[in-house]
């Protein structure tokens, strides 16, 4: 979980990197911050997710996590890694009705890109006009395609290159 490396402040010894959910993260960020810097929870989430926190294991959300111990890192993780069993709603988890196993989950890290990539192969493979979209790199979520977005190509009016002008021949 935490990193041997530590700084001192004062009589207190603080980490300088802690590791939560796979992700290192600076041991000076307070703990809403900290869970900013994790690949799937946005600032509401890591808001709730600090406030859980605090009601169940008395975290303190303006401690900064190099001053944690491994106790309460490891129930940071446990609070990330199943939000709802610490009431946090539903309608904020990432991934309601999970296609695997049908639950509510919510996702971070290499969870979540390794699901979003599985859900495009999905697509792609069921023949879906979204997996058309992905397959050809073009705009999945009805994005304007007229003027941006093009790959390799650019299309528009060239002008001719003016050949230079002859002088004209004198006359003998």
């Amino acid at each position: 979980m935490a990193e041997n490396k530590q700084r001192t402040q004062g009589k207190k010894v603080a980490q300088t990197i802690v590791r939560i959910s796979g992700r290192d993260i600076d041991g000076s960020f307070k703990v809403e911050k900290a869970l900013m810097q994790i690949k799937g929870i946005n600032n509401s989430m890591a808001h709730a997710l600090s406030h859980a926190m605090k009601k169940s294991f008395n975290i303190d959300p303006e401690m900064e996590i190099g001053e944690m111990n491994e106790e309460q890192i490891k129930n940071m993780g446990s609070v990330i890694s199943s939000p709802s069993k610490y009431g946090i709603p539903v309608y904020m988890l990432n991934n309601r009705k999970y296609v695997e196993n049908g639950n509510n989950v919510h996702l971070v890290g290499s969870e979540l890109m390794v699901a979003s990539r599985q859900y495009i192969t999905r697509d792609i493979s069921a023949r879906t006009w979204r997996g058309y979209r992905h397959q050809n790199h073009l705009k999945v979520r009805g994005q304007r395609e007229r003027s941006t977005g093009r790959v390799g190509s650019t299309v528009g009016v060239t002008k001719k290159k003016e050949a230079p002008k002859k002088a004209p021949a004198a006359k003998k």
